[in-house]
């Protein structure tokens, strides 16, 4: 379907600066600056109560940011919805609702969009279109599935997540955000959903990759972002940071040598 459009020269596709969002009194992020480059990854980590799923819903158009800029193409926007955002190009795919489980894999590919045939008023879904249409992009993320009648269901969680990121991809996706993609998979399949993550990047698109692992967005990833407490830790390129240092960082670092030597004096 769409071919990605590339963002003018020297602009990043998508950018935020000095990003807050608060609740009343709690700060959910604060000051919270990345950018984001088509045919490149970018990895936000954290832990549980990082910041990260408001910083989802922000990019996303679910919620608002309270303070800071956010700039796509250059241009600076605030979504007014999810539609909104996926008008622009944005679209989140999340763990949970990334398929319809009970749905044919054809079916889920489409949802709701389908190809048709006929002339109004009598119109009908091309299955055959919808079926190799859908066989041909999943066959470009690297999966061949031979039953597009197959139900979602009976797929691996990264067959089924491979769905979900060819569908964002064939209606025009630029920005795709992937929200913990990886939390509930074994080593296998984490590594599977990994190479659909390098294969989008491929494609052109800019990638968002949420996770709470750095040993799973080390090798994919060109920019980290690391959050903690709704605060950055640091906003790095990958030629800025080493996988030790970023998993120090993750770990709480100066925190946990410091409970080491409690420990160690305690015995």
């Amino acid at each position: 379907m769409s071919d990605v459009i590339n963002p003018p020269t020297g602009a990043p596709l998508l950018e935020v600066r000095g990003l807050s969002k608060f609740y009343g009194n709690i700060i959910a992020l604060q000051d919270i600056t990345t950018t984001v480059e088509a045919g490149k990854v970018t990895c936000v980590l954290g832990d549980n109560g990082a910041g990260k799923s408001s910083f989802i819903k922000i990019l996303s158009g679910v919620h608002k940011h309270d303070a800071g800029e956010m700039f796509l193409d250059g241009e600076e926007v605030s979504f007014s919805s999810p539609r909104d955002a996926l008008d622009r190009g944005i679209a989140t795919v999340y763990q949970d609702l990334a398929v319809v489980p009970l749905m044919s894999v054809w079916r889920n590919f489409w949802l709701g969009d389908e190809p048709k045939r006929g002339v109004w008023p009598v119109r009908w879904i091309d299955i055959p279109k919808a079926k190799r249409v859908a066989k041909e992009e999943l066959l470009k993320m690297g999966i061949d599935i031979r039953d597009m009648e197959q139900m979602v269901g009976t797929l691996s969680g990264g067959e089924r997540q491979s769905v979900a990121i060819a569908r964002a991809a064939y209606f025009g996706a630029r920005v795709l955000i992937l929200d913990e993609p990886t939390s509930a998979l074994g080593v296998k399949q984490s590594g599977v959903v990994l190479r659909y993550i390098v294969e989008a990047a491929r494609r052109n698109l800019g990638v968002i990759f949420i996770t709470h692992n750095p040993h799973h967005a080390y090798p994919v990833g060109d920019r980290f972002l690391i959050l903690n407490r709704g605060q950055s830790l640091g906003n790095f390129a990958k030629e800025e940071i080493s996988q030790d240092q970023l998993t120090a960082l993750m770990a709480g670092g100066s925190e946990l040598t410091e409970l080491q030597r409690e420990l160690s004096k305690a015995r």
